[in-house]
Parts: structure tokens; C-alpha cells; sequence
């Protein structure tokens, strides 16, 4: 009978010393601003175990003050029956491995979800050893201030957004995971890497007479928006919208290009941030910006090439379709 009770005695110890240690390791282990972020999202388990991993000294001396209790309780009993270094090798190994180990790493797997479940005990932990894990907590407050909340870089942020690839725990698609991927990396990238070159651009000077064979000309080129240059292609003198000539009778007038509404065009460098794009075609209100580099007009640049960098397709229309297939033919 007494060797009974002695192994309920050193099972309960035990048993108390592996949930002190495992909640431990997984309340150090879950992230203050991503448990945060999902209380803020509702997530139950995060709010009942935010309140704990703030107060973290607070947690960590109780949690360690029961722990240590618990051990040295352990080997107190195993003395009463056995001699003292027996005892000592039996308790060490009895915490070490169910006491440590194994709770260690099987809490790790769920760490939020063990806490969440044990929280009531580790509140119950908090108030039995309050008069010393308080002046503990304000000691470890005073040395070692509130944790610095750390940020991801933009490239960690794209590994994270990646893991997402395959999984189906997942709750992104593939392409939300790339267009989030694209979005990241914009500010990484320049116009220069999306410029359509001035060799691949319709454009036409001021002094260009607006005729019928003009007109198929620029029918041809399947562009709604045309810049209006300089013969140097040091100027843009604004872009000229194919919409606003349909209601012109070519056949009683042939206006030069000049003498027609031109939109407002800012000319921005090759070196422009890609996000910084963004802000200057709002801001524009157009969609069509001329690229310079050494104070010479290079290329262009659209809004629709933004969205195409960041979705990591080329967006076809019908037009782009059409004069395709009569280029292909044609050669």
C-alpha cells in the first residue's frame, strides 16, 4: 500500500512538473503580435491566452516556481524509501524525461492550443505563488523592458505569402498568392524594367495633319492613347485621346494634331519605384506617362503595365489581339 501511494505521489509530481514545463516552452513560443492580430480577428483561444503571454514575467515565475516545487517535491519522496542518490538519479530521471522531453515537444506541436486549454491552471499557478512571483515580475520589468515588436522584411514577408503554394490548410488561392507576391515586390522594381520602348510606341508630332489615311493609321495601331512628341523626343507636348476624334468630320476638316484637345502629360523618370507609380497615376489622373532618362523621352509607361507586373500576366485586350494576328500575318 505505501509503495502505492508513493507512486501516485511521484506520478502526480510529475505530471504537474510536465505541464509546468510544456506550458512553459509553448507560451514563450507563440508571438505577442500574431496572437494579437487573431484576438482581433476573434479567435477565442488568442484571447484567452493573450492576457497571459503580456504579463509573460508574471507567467514564467509561476509557471517556474510550481515547476522547481514540483521537482523538489519529487525527490523528497523518493528519499523516504530510497537512499539519497538513488532518489536523486531516479527523480532526475523521471523529470527529465516525462517531465521535460516529452511534454516539451508534444506541446510545442499545439502550442496555442495547450495554453488556451490550460490557462485556468496556469491562472490557478499565478495565485498560489503570487506574493513571490509578483515582486519577481516587477524585479524582470524593471531589467528587461517590454519586447520590441519586430517586422518582416519584404522578402520574408514574400517566403511567408509562398508558404502558401500547395497548402491546404490554406485559405489563398494561387492567384492571390501571386498578385500579393507581385504587390511586394514593387518597390524593388523600376520603370525602366516595364517601359515599353519609344521603337514600340505610336506617336505623332504637334505639326501631323489629321486626315483618312491618318485615321487607318491609327486604326492600325490599336492604340486609344497617343503621345504627342518632338521630332528630338525631348517633349511631350500631352496625349491625345483616339475617343475624341469620332465625332470629326474628316471629310470637311483634316486639323493638325496641335489644334486638337490634348490631355496633360507628366513625364517621370526611368529610375521611378514601381509603387511610386502608382501614387503619380492617381495623382496624373492618366493612364499613359512618358519615361525620360538623360532629359530624352525613351518610352512609356501605363497603368495597365503596373497591373500586369503585379498579377504576372501580360492582360490582352481585344485590340492588342487583333494587331497580333495582323503583324504575324503580315510577316
Amino acid at each position: 500500500m505505501h509503495f502505492l501511494i508513493l507512486t501516485l505521489e511521484v506520478i502526480a509530481l510529475v505530471l504537474v512538473s510536465a505541464v509546468c514545463s510544456g506550458l512553459n516552452v509553448a507560451l514563450m513560443a507563440l508571438d505577442l503580435p500574431n496572437l494579437k492580430r487573431k484576438a482581433k480577428l476573434g479567435d477565442k483561444a488568442a484571447a484567452h491566452v493573450l492576457p497571459l503571454r503580456k504579463n509573460t514575467h508574471l507567467s514564467l515565475s509561476a509557471i517556474l516556481l510550481t515547476n522547481v516545487a514540483a521537482v523538489s517535491a519529487t525527490s523528497l519522496v523518493l528519499e523516504s524509501v530510497f537512499y539519497g542518490l538513488i532518489a536523486g538519479v531516479i527523480a532526475t530521471l523521471l523529470t527529465v524525461i516525462f517531465g521535460e522531453i516529452f511534454p516539451q515537444a508534444f506541446f510545442l506541436r499545439r502550442a496555442l492550443y495547450f495554453t488556451a486549454r490550460l490557462a485556468p491552471v496556469l491562472r490557478f499557478m499565478i495565485t498560489l505563488t503570487y506574493p513571490i512571483a509578483k515582486p519577481l515580475q516587477l524585479l524582470l520589468d524593471r531589467l528587461f523592458k517590454e519586447e520590441s515588436v519586430r517586422l518582416q522584411s519584404r522578402r520574408e514577408l514574400g517566403l511567408m505569402i509562398s508558404e502558401h503554394l500547395g497548402s491546404d490548410d490554406s485559405e489563398l488561392d494561387e492567384d492571390e498568392v501571386e498578385i500579393i507576391r507581385g504587390a511586394l515586390q514593387l518597390s524593388e522594381k523600376r520603370v525602366r524594367d516595364i517601359v515599353t520602348p519609344i521603337k514600340q510606341v505610336y506617336w505623332l508630332p504637334p505639326h501631323a495633319i489629321i486626315d483618312g489615311d491618318k485615321i487607318d493609321e491609327i486604326k492600325d495601331s490599336g492604340r486609344s492613347r497617343i503621345p504627342v512628341l518632338n521630332r528630338e523626343k525631348t517633349i511631350c507636348y500631352g496625349v491625345l485621346l483616339v475617343k475624341e476624334l469620332v465625332d470629326i468630320d474628316f471629310d470637311e476638316v483634316t486639323p493638325r494634331v496641335d489644334e486638337l484637345p490634348l490631355h496633360p502629360a507628366q513625364t517621370v523618370g526611368s529610375m521611378t519605384a514601381l509603387d511610386t507609380m502608382f501614387r503619380k497615376f492617381i495623382g496624373a489622373h492618366t493612364h499613359l506617362m512618358p519615361v525620360e532618362k538623360d532629359d530624352r523621352i525613351i518610352g512609356i509607361v501605363t497603368i495597365e503595365d503596373l497591373i500586369e507586373e503585379i498579377v504576372g500576366h501580360e492582360i490582352e485586350d481585344e485590340t492588342d489581339h487583333r494587331v497580333k494576328v495582323r503583324r504575324s500575318k503580315r510577316a
